[in-house]
């Protein structure tokens, strides 16, 4: 500050008393203070990055010595350094007294005492504040004494062994590449220099790229790939004696784009121009556009040390360059680009690397070096002078967005430093308008903004001091604010040419005129797929570049496009389609070249095809010979003009020849001779061209080619031979004896797994067998791993294809179908498809034509090759599997079914078994679509097959056939189902049922029905059970239509209601209903207690409450009888004797009084002794009570009979016989009476005591009720009246009087008829 102000006050004094240079004096001083003051105020202004004033340098030491490696830093804040060794942080209290760390003044120190050969390494330094980071480099090399007495002349080899090959990988992922270094000699803990390239550009560590040596290997990682890292990679590693280089290409894909069809990500971000006002950040277009051309990019700049990204335009800029304005003096920065089209942003760039935005010159002097000390001069007083003009100004780049002006300082610019004045001119005024009024720069370059589009503009340029403001420059010519870099032109002439199995050479003629070229992007595209993808994504700036990543033997063809900053050129044309495969190289020369044959003057050869074909097909051979005199070999001539595609060819006319065979293949040829005289003839000639191919351990095939020379007649059939290879020549054998007429055969007997074999063929005609062919190579009888199978496989569509596939395959290998062993050339029936290393020949239409056996084999591999025989049988079953393919049918578990829903609801359903997502139902009833509505609900769940259709409820309407019918891809299928008919009145019927069921249980309703059970004490109880009662509903009991009121005898508890009847009898019969009902509705029950309608209830009477049967005496005979707690006439009894059904006589008889059932065996004898029952049936079980009389019980009681009978006789002696009971008449025999009518008998009673009168019908005794009134009067008359006959009453009836004095009985019988019926039918 002391300086400046000396200068100033110097300055002044000696300024020339003018008023206006004191005024532009004055205004120079002011803006100076203003600047000082800014600078005061705000100090982030003086804030940047760390940068090295004195870097750290290598050394090389002896063991035991002590190295220090030191460095000096500025920056603002102070930095932090931290010392690595090979990229590890060094901690010196992990190693106490080995290293020592120091810090002063800006200068940082390492030192390493005590170096031992572990101390060689690569050390860096690393300094990084708010501003940035910045890293320096040194190597240590620590030698041992004992290298010292070795010569200087000792060398070493380097060979780079396991290396990495061309590599791809995806923007965002990380990838290491390595190689292993063998140097020899070894050298225990030596270190090469290893150092790595990127487009022979020299890489360093950062956080982009990381650099390991592990003492034999080197590896390079990419720790977050970017298309700025594609390229050509080259690892160098450098000894004493040289250096050794690999190289392998390196390809970097787009990411996955965040919105579908937006652009790839922008690269390679830089900044240009960097000045206190602006900064230009260029960058270059990507070659993924995502299938819309891009609008432009947006422009993002972040301050260092902070997160916060902002966009710095708001419209897109297409021009890859743009100026950065708005920025804080003295700040570093670091920026990003995206890219934009119609479908979307694009990722962001990589960022670029951080730059302060100031004047070149402010940023010079602040990364001076710190001496630490201040020091106060004081200029001597001197003369100041107006600067001149600025020299060469030039508009160095002008777009519509800005113009970039340039010059040079001028020469005559006194002791003081020159600031500068743009002004501007709109092309054919005079009218210069100062740009910068307020503040003149101080870099010799400047931009200007806020120009209209398309007008034209001169630019000239003053230089300002102290001592005033100089002369303007030369102006500039008018420039038209707009880009004035143009789009490149378009590539031509495009050649592919074929380098490797999976990659292409692509050639192109640069793009004509070009201006600030940056590269060229190149695609590729499969022929007729019409679908581009980028071979490079990052421009190449020469006119040759390998395409890595092809598919093999795929058809490519390639398109170029230019590109510089103001964009992408047009496509160039496609080139030419190239097949990917291997380039061609020349054939090795044929191989084991034998006579077949000698006839005459001519001979027959054969020869076998070369090892190695030169990527390939062999196209023909040509046979060459010379004449051989005396031993002297005269000159070359050809045999054939034209090459031969045999391997078996007839030379004639010839004494003693030298042959030379050659092999062509496109103009590349190779040869090999052989020496040979005349020889004997054979005849016929031998076979040859002998091959093996599927060998298996218990099989092989067998091919050869019939003779060249026939003999007499034509070759009529083959004898085929074998013996293992080691066995003598007494050991040949015939495999077949019989001449097969074919030229291959299938050898399947007479294997070992494991042993070799030799085979040789015969050709015959009608004069015999001529002579065998050569031997064929010793083969052993195994299956080698990985050997593969055709598959024969039927296909979606029902197209059926053999498929091969192959694992072994070369460059050179192709795959060669044939049918019964001849190449298939015609591909009408036989379309032939290879992909990789799979075959597939597919059949078009296969037929009868068809059979056969068909072969594959891979020539160049070491016999990989199978074969497939297609019979008549196994023709037949390709053809219903490949019906059943081509119309498929969707498996089902279940068909088509209805069930019964609640509420009547019908639901059709069916399962299917596999079905997938994009299935779908038609639903059809009568021939009819149904769709979904209100009748039809329809439902397809696909995760279980399940096909359902409910219907609310069925109609008249609803009979018919219903349909599902389902398609899935091309698989179809179908389920009907009729209901027509009963079947159709029966579900209808159902469903009504069910659905009044369903408004039923809505209200109060019935859930057990009514029913009955009897008691222990012959109670019959009816109940029922009821649900969703409340307290509103009310039950109500009838009988017959009237209502019972009877409360004792009703219950309801736990939803059960009941009704109580006690000793019931018939007059209980009728038909009982419950009725339950409120506000939600009501439901009744019935139950018809009749004889006519209920057999149950006719077992009421509770038969096992029975007493046990027991024996008694009359005056009679003998009875026997039982009591039952309550009898009624529906109970049916049946008296056994010796268990057989007694049948019941004058002498024996059976009866009921009251509650007693009792047996009368009448004038017994010794006969009616044995065992008595009596047995109570209901239809569905009963009970039976026995007794045995006989012994003493039968003599006890025929002894009281005979006493009874005494007493009766002598009481009867005493009485008049006219005081017994009797009938004295009028009852009719029989009575006929209309239905309806009443009926009444009257008959008179006699006898004394007055007899007690019982009135039975059917043999049972009947009651006095309603509707049958029995009355006995005066004792003497008995009346039998009944008030409306039915039917029922039709029967035998009688009545009988008894005292005890005897008894008698008179029977009359009562028939109903119906007058409706026909003659007066009578029941």
């Amino acid at each position: 500050k002391a300086t400046v102000t000396s200068s100033l006050y110097l300055s002044v004094s000696t300024v020339p008393d003018t008023a206006v240079v004191l005024s532009d004096l004055l205004c120079h001083l002011q803006l100076h203070e203003h600047e000082e003051h800014f600078k005061r105020m705000n100090e982030d202004s003086l804030m940047h990055a760390p940068e090295f004033v004195i870097k750290p340098r290598s050394h090389t030491v002896w063991e035991k010595q002590c190295v220090r490696l030191h460095c000096t830093v500025t920056g603002w804040p102070d930095p932090r350094v931290v010392w690595y060794k090979n990229n590890v942080a060094i901690d010196p209290l992990a190693n106490p007294g080995k290293y020592k760390l120091e810090s002063r003044y800006n200068v940082h120190s390492l030192e390493i005492n005590r170096c031992d050969f572990d101390d060689t390494a690569q050390y860096h330094v690393s300094a990084m504040n708010s501003k940035g980071e910045l890293s320096a480099f040194a190597s240590v090399v620590v030698k041992s004494k004992f290298h010292r007495f070795q010569t200087a002349s000792q060398s070493e080899v380097t060979h780079i062994v396991d290396k990495f090959g061309v590599s791809f990988g995806r923007e965002g992922e990380t990838m290491s590449l390595g190689c292993t270094v063998i140097i020899y000699p070894a050298l225990h803990r030596y270190q090469p220099e290893v150092q790595w390239y990127r487009d022979d550009v020299l890489l360093s560590p950062s956080k982009w790229t990381h650099m390991h040596w592990s003492g034999d290997r080197a590896t390079l990682t990419l720790t977050h790939l970017n298309k700025e890292d594609e390229g050509l990679y080259t690892l160098r590693v450098t000894t004493k004696s040289g250096y050794e280089t690999y190289s392998a290409y390196v390809f970097v894909r787009d990411a996955d784009a965040e919105v579908e069809g937006a652009p790839g990500a922008p690269l390679d971000v830089r900044c240009l121009d960097a000045n206190k006002d602006y900064i230009i950040v260029t960058w270059k277009q990507p070659a993924v556009d995502g299938g819309n051309s891009i609008v432009g990019y947006f422009v993002d700049r972040c301050e260092v040390g902070t997160h916060h990204w902002l966009q710095c335009n708001d419209t897109p800029v297409k021009f890859a360059r743009f100026p950065v304005t708005g920025l804080v003096e003295g700040r570093s920065y670091i920026f990003r680009v995206r890219a934009v089209n119609k479908s979307g942003m694009s990722r962001p760039s990589r960022v670029s690397e951080p730059v302060a935005a100031m004047d070149p010159a402010d940023r010079a002097r602040t990364s001076a070096p710190w001496t630490g000390q201040i020091i106060v001069t004081e200029e001597e007083p001197a003369e100041s002078v107006v600067p001149g003009r600025p020299l060469e100004l030039q508009v160095t780049e002008a777009t519509k967005n800005y113009v970039v002006l340039s010059w040079k300082p001028p020469g005559e610019k006194g002791l003081e430093g020159v600031m500068y004045y743009v002004e501007k001119c709109v092309a054919g005024t005079d009218s210069w308008q100062r740009v910068n009024t307020e503040i003149p720069v101080r870099s010799p370059r400047f931009a200007l903004f806020d120009l209209a589009e398309g007008k034209s503009y001169s630019f000239r340029v003053r230089c300002c001091n102290s001592a005033g403001v100089g002369e303007p420059s030369d102006p500039t010519e008018a420039t038209t604010v707009g880009d004035k870099l143009d789009i490149p032109s378009a590539p031509a002439k495009v050649v592919p040419t074929r380098n490797t199995d999976t990659s292409v050479v692509v050639s192109w003629e640069a793009s004509r005129d070009a201006k600030e070229l940056v590269g060229y992007y190149i695609e590729a595209s499969i022929v007729g797929s019409n679908v581009w993808e980028p071979c490079n994504n990052k421009p190449v700036k020469g006119t040759r570049f390998i395409c890595h990543g092809l598919v093999t033997e795929e058809k490519y063809v390639f398109r170029v496009r230019a590109v510089n900053a103001a964009g992408l050129s047009q496509f160039s044309q496609e080139s030419e389609p190239v097949e990917v495969k291997a380039a061609i190289a020349s054939p090795a020369p044929p191989y084991g070249i034998s006579v077949l044959e000698c006839v005459r003057d001519s001979m027959v050869l054969s020869w076998k095809q070369p090892t190695f074909i030169g990527g390939a097909d062999i196209t023909g051979y040509f046979v060459d010979y010379r004449e051989v005199i005396d031993g002297v070999p005269g000159k070359w001539h050809e045999a054939n003009i034209k090459s031969i595609t045999e391997r078996a060819y007839r030379v004639s006319r010839y004494e003693i020849l030298q042959l030379m065979l050659v092999s062509k293949l496109n103009g590349a040829i190779s040869a090999t001779r052989l020496c040979l005289r005349k020889q004997e003839v054979s005849v016929p000639g031998p076979p040859h061209d002998l091959q093996i191919r599927e060998v298996r351990s218990d099989s092989l095939a067998l091919l050869w080619k019939p003779p060249v020379y026939q003999g007499r007649d034509p070759v009529n059939g083959f004898y085929i031979d074998i013996k293992e290879a080691e066995a003598p020549e007494e050991a040949w054998r015939g495999i077949n004896t019989k001449a097969t007429e074919k030229t291959y055969m299938k050898v399947i007997t007479n294997l070992k797994e494991g042993e070799t074999y030799v085979f040789r063929v015969r050709a015959q005609n009608k004069a015999g067998v001529g002579k065998t062919s050569d031997v064929t190579e010793p083969v052993p009888a195994l299956t080698k791993p990985g050997t593969k199978e055709i598959v024969v496989d039927v296909d979606d569509d029902g197209i059926v294809s053999l498929n091969f596939e192959c694992s072994d395959l070369t460059p050179d290998s192709k795959f060669v179908w044939s049918k019964n062993y001849e190449e298939i050339t015609d591909v009408s029936r036989l379309a032939i498809e290879t992909k990789g290393n799979k075959s597939k020949a597919v059949f078009s239409s296969l037929d009868e034509e068809d059979i056969g056996v068909y072969s594959c084999l891979v020539t160049h591999t070491d016999g990989a090759s199978a074969s497939y025989n297609l019979s008549e049988e196994e023709l037949k079953k390709l053809l219903v599997i490949s019906h059943d393919h081509k119309f498929p049918i969707i498996p089902l578990k279940s068909e088509l079914a209805v069930e019964m829903l609640e509420k009547g609801k019908v639901r059709f359903w069916l399962q299917a078994d596999k079905i997938s997502q994009n299935a779908k139902v038609d639903y059809v009833f009568n021939d009819n679509m149904l769709s979904n509505g209100e009748k039809y609900k329809m439902n397809f769940d696909k995760n279980t097959g399940v096909i359902e259709m409910i219907m609310e409820c069925l109609t008249p309407a609803d009979e018919g056939t219903f349909t599902f019918q389902m398609q899935d891809g091309k698989a179809t299928n179908q389920s009907s189902l009729v209901l027509i008919g009963d079947v159709f009145k029966e579900l209808q019927k159902e469903s009504e049922f069910q659905r009044k069921e369903w408004f039923r249980k809505q209200g109060p309703h019935f859930i057990e029905y009514l029913s009955y059970e009897v008691t222990p004490e012959c109670c019959v109880v009816l109940k029922c059970k009821v649900g969703n009662m409340k307290k509103e509903t009310s039950a109500v009991w009838y009988k017959d239509g009237r209502e019972i009121k009877s409360e004792e005898h009703l219950g309801f508890t736990e939803g059960v209601l009941k009704l109580e009847i006690a000793q019931i009898s018939k007059k209980d019969a009728g038909v009982y209903e419950v009725v339950l009902k409120d506000d939600r509705g009501k439901d009744t029950s019935t139950l018809n207690l009749t004889d006519q309608s209920n057999d149950e209830y006719r077992f009421c009477a509770q038969i096992t409450s029975s007493t046990p049967l027991k024996i008694t005496s009359t005056d009679e005979g003998i009875r026997l009888y039982t009591f039952v707690n309550y009898y009624n006439d529906l109970l049916q009894v049946t008296w056994h004797y010796k268990d057989s059904a007694i049948a019941f006589s004058d002498r024996i008889k059976s009866g009921v009084v009251g509650e007693q059932l009792w047996l009368q065996i009448t004038e017994p004898t010794e006969k009616d002794m044995g065992k008595y029952a009596i047995e109570f049936h209901d239809g569905k079980g009963g009970l039976k009570r026995t007794v045995e009389l006989a012994g003493q019980a039968f003599d006890d009681a025929f002894a009281e009979f005979q006493r009874l009978k005494v007493e009766l006789i002598t009481e009867l002696h005493c009485f008049s016989l006219l005081d017994r009971a009797r009938v004295a008449g009028g009852l009719p025999d029989v009575v006929t009476i209309q239905e309806g009518k009443a009926l009444n008998l009257t008959c008179n009673i006699s006898g004394d005591p007055v007899p007690e009168v019982t009135w039975l019908k059917n043999d049972k005794e009947i009651t006095s009720d309603d509707h049958c009134i029995l009355k006995f009067a005066s004792g003497k008359f008995a009346s039998f009246t009944i008030t409306g006959v039915n039917t029922s009453d039709s029967g035998k009836y009688s009545i009988l009087v008894k005292n005890k004095y005897g008894t008698e009985s008179g029977d009359f019988t009562v028939s109903v008829f119906i007058p409706e019926e026909a003659g007066g039918k009578k029941k």
